[in-house]
């Protein structure tokens, strides 16, 4: 995030991007957390989460922050390119679409509207972007937080899809979607 975002009483909202070796033990705290059981990594041990972050790090199609809430590591964002991963052959893109996955990290001092705090943060920082038209998500189809927290923020699901690892709501949000929502 070029600049931080603030909402009321959350405080200031950043993005950097991930290190993979230096960031692999916070990252397997939060996705091996059985709070993030939709992020499919319950069993991931430290290795695999650094290789797969390498993996991100290598790509040109995917890209993985950390959000920092304050200056402390509170979230993880990642954007993608669905026509080159995450959802080839599952839809058809169009041109200006961006998809994204977030994760906030698990906490024993839950901040009342963090979790909506940080999703706003994260499609504000892709619309920051001229290029972006549309943000493209694909979660469980049993994940309904996450669902209502898409719905928030102006996601329309379109159809459910099933994905090799899951089924999945195929949801999107145009930046004008987005706008209404947080306007509102």
């Amino acid at each position: 995030m070029t600049t931080p975002t603030t909402a009321a009483d959350i405080g200031a909202l950043t993005l950097r991007p991930v290190d993979p070796l230096k960031d692999a033990v916070l990252l397997h705290s939060w996705v091996t957390h059985p709070k993030s059981a939709f992020w499919m990594m319950q069993d991931a041990k430290l290795v695999d989460v650094e290789r797969a972050y390498m993996e991100i790090a290598a790509d040109e199609h995917h890209h993985a922050y950390v959000g920092l809430h304050d200056g402390v590591p509170a979230f993880l964002m990642e954007k993608y390119d669905p026509a080159h991963r995450e959802l080839v052959g599952l839809y058809e893109p169009e041109p200006g679409d961006v998809g994204m996955h977030f994760l906030v990290a698990p906490t024993d001092r839950p901040l009342h509207g963090f979790t909506r705090a940080v999703i706003t943060a994260v499609m504000t920082e892709l619309f920051a972007d001229p290029a972006t038209a549309r943000v493209v998500v694909e979660p469980d189809v049993d994940n309904k937080a996450v669902h209502a927290l898409n719905a928030a923020v102006g996601f329309v699901p379109a159809r459910e899809i099933q994905k090799p690892e899951k089924k999945a709501l195929l949801s999107f949000c145009s930046r004008e979607q987005f706008e209404k929502a947080v306007s509102a």
